[in-house]
């Protein structure tokens, strides 16, 4: 549900009742991953999206009746005709007639979260924290005998405490706070494996952790008329952008009026200063050896999520002499994407941002890059993890 926190912040403030409904386990191809929400209220306006619109009549019918009822329930809808018609209890019912034209199969939980419910305060917290861009983790029993939970949640906030809990024993809510910790550490949204009474002990239960972070950063180095066309393609992607070009007349507010920072810097030097992590993508387009150089010394060496480089092929290969005089080892320059992007064969510098953006792309989600058309890989590639 922390995908659509911003939305469910503002309802939490007007004082709407709703029920949250989550994707909460994923088999095969589907449209949307684990955590991704729909949510309805008591007029039956809705916000996000479980399915993309293959299953959404049945899962805003589902938060209706939770509204009316309060009852937490658990659906599953598949390529065969949708639901099994479980409940939180985990009976087995008769088949809907709703499916996926995909062929796939998701598990949807869904929540009524209404004025005095036990958990709703934890909801609000975790929508604000996450609609501020506040590091956040949300727990949530998704399969056991979940239905004594009924949509409990523990909530991990960004300086490590947790509040709220899943209503079980403490050593369950111990045991589930370090495996979000480490989702959280990930930025990853996932299952969990955890006994009812903490750690192994007692009954089985999933929990699914959800995760909000902050944007990841994408730096464009060079103040060229690719980076404006790559700016919008980051953005698109999600990114917090910035646009970093020691020359102050190109790096300008008007050439790039879409990235977030504008900074006339030597490109080593702001990237000396300024905060990066494992999630940061950096993209240098300047192709110049007296920006390059310097720079990707520094980029290579330091745990980032993708270092490409604009050049030609002669470019590229003079680049890696130069790099490899100033110390660089193999396996740094390994880490070194260039000639940036894909083959796509593009010209523009709007295909070329698509081809980056593509590259960028596979890399965080393991894709090959390759055609779909006449393979069988995977469309959807799974980014949650299992933690025991």
């Amino acid at each position: 549900m922390l995908d659509i926190a911003e939305e469910l912040h503002r309802w939490f403030t007007e004082g709407r009742d709703l029920a949250v409904a989550t994707v909460v386990a994923v088999e095969g191809s589907a449209p949307r991953p684990p955590g991704a929400a729909l949510a309805v209220d008591r007029a039956g306006e809705v916000i996000g999206s479980v399915s993309g619109g293959c299953v959404e009549g049945a899962v805003h019918a589902l938060c209706r009746q939770a509204l009316e009822d309060g009852r937490t329930v658990r659906e599953r809808f598949g390529h065969e005709g949708g639901g099994n018609g479980n409940d939180a209890e985990g009976d087995d019912g008769d088949p809907l007639a709703v499916g996926l034209t995909c062929g796939g199969v998701l598990d949807v939980l869904v929540v009524p979260v209404r004025a005095g419910d036990p958990h709703r305060e934890v909801y609000e917290a975790a929508a604000a924290l996450a609609a501020a861009d506040r590091p956040t983790a949300l727990a949530r029993v998704v399969a056991g005998p979940a239905a004594r939970y009924g949509g409990r949640a523990l909530l991990l906030h960004p300086d490590g405490r947790h509040t709220g809990g899943l209503g079980g024993p403490p050593a369950l809510d111990r045991t589930v706070a370090a495996g979000a910790r480490a989702f959280l550490d990930a930025g990853r949204t996932g299952t969990l494996e955890a006994g009812e009474r903490g750690a192994r002990c007692g009954a089985p239960l999933t929990v699914l952790v959800e995760t909000s972070l902050p944007p990841p950063r994408m730096i464009v180095f060079g103040a060229v008329d690719f980076a404006a066309a790559l700016v919008r393609a980051g953005k698109l992607l999600g990114h917090h952008v910035t646009v970093c070009d020691a020359r102050p007349v190109f790096t300008t507010r008007a050439r790039f009026p879409e990235a977030d920072e504008i900074v006339v810097d030597w490109p080593h030097r702001y990237l000396d200063r300024t905060r990066v992590d494992a999630r940061t993508a950096l993209c240098v387009l300047t192709h110049d050896p007296k920006f390059d150089v310097p720079l990707l010394c520094r980029a290579l060496r330091l745990p980032l999520a993708y270092v490409g480089a604009m050049g030609s092929r002669r470019t590229h290969e003079d680049r890696l002499r130069r790099l490899r005089e100033a110390g660089l080892t193999e396996g740094e320059l390994s880490r070194l994407r260039s000639p940036i992007g894909l083959d796509l064969g593009a010209r523009t510098p709007e295909e070329t941002a698509v081809s980056i953006a593509a590259e960028l792309v596979a890399v965080r989600r393991g894709g090959t890059g390759v055609p779909l058309t006449g393979t069988e890989l995977l469309i959807h590639h799974e980014a949650a993890v299992r933690m025991g």
